[in-house]
């Protein structure tokens, strides 16, 4: 089957591209495994390299660069965004309170996607808003399950304990009541990606008033059937 594009530097840029997914190459294997000739591979994988796209490693062989783990982290929180949207406006339909979706970036996270309760009292976290690490249920899902140097380091500071993140891992959410904001409450869960790993947390969150000092009795099942769906979704479309 005829792949060409029709747009000749990039189908030989492709082709060194195909080639060092296999591992790391010398420039003669890469001649030798696209057909190239040896001034246009070392040129195709020089340029590449200038956009990060390849790399060197330790023997100065070609290897996979690293914007291409950035495109894919990008196009996989695209996709994470697409399939939550309408799974966190069910949730807020189910509980009555707002939904949220948490990603970690570093030592804050951040709401990257929102369902907020059409009205009454509500706890509004707009999408953009950055949190602390160190209190709220999201929180808590999203430094339960880190190596453990992370986990840690993270506890230092945390509101919470090592005891209460290890109930999140035992029982899968967190529960937290004023622990970020005085009158709050909130349940989250763990989305999981490849490998089983925790990429975002999903929350509902309101007045205690509402939630009462046990929310997690009242919304717990909810949030972590929302979370497995999010997360068998991303595995399907993985």
């Amino acid at each position: 089957m005829d792949n060409s594009s029709g747009v000749g530097v990039l189908d030989k840029a492709v082709l060194v591209l195909n080639a060092l997914e296999a591992g790391p190459a010398s420039l003669a294997q890469l001649v030798s495994t696209t057909g190239l000739a040896r001034p246009t591979a070392h040129r195709l994988a020089v340029a590449l390299e200038h956009h990060r796209f390849v790399h060197r490693d330790t023997q100065g062989r070609f290897i996979l660069g690293p914007r291409l783990s950035e495109l894919a982290t990008a196009a996989g929180e695209d996709r994470l965004l697409a399939i939550a949207q309408p799974i966190l406006a069910q949730l807020r339909d189910l509980t009555g309170e707002s939904a949220q979706l948490y990603r970690r970036q570093g030592d804050i996270r951040v709401c990257v996607a929102a369902a907020e309760r059409m009205s009454g009292l509500r706890d509004t976290v707009p999408v953009g808003t950055a949190l602390p690490m160190t209190a709220g249920s999201a929180a808590q899902v999203l430094l339960a399950w880190e190596e453990a140097d992370r986990l840690h380091r993270g506890l230092r500071t945390a509101k919470f304990t090592a005891a209460t993140l290890a109930s999140v891992r035992r029982r899968g959410w967190a529960q937290s009541i004023a622990e970020r904001e005085s009158g709050v409450a909130s349940v989250s869960a763990p989305i999981r990606g490849a490998g089983a790993r925790v990429i975002a947390a999903i929350s509902v969150s309101g007045p205690i008033e509402r939630l009462t000092r046990s929310p997690g009795r009242l919304h717990a099942q909810p949030v972590a059937a929302a979370a497995e769906r999010i997360s068998e979704a991303m595995r399907r479309t993985g």
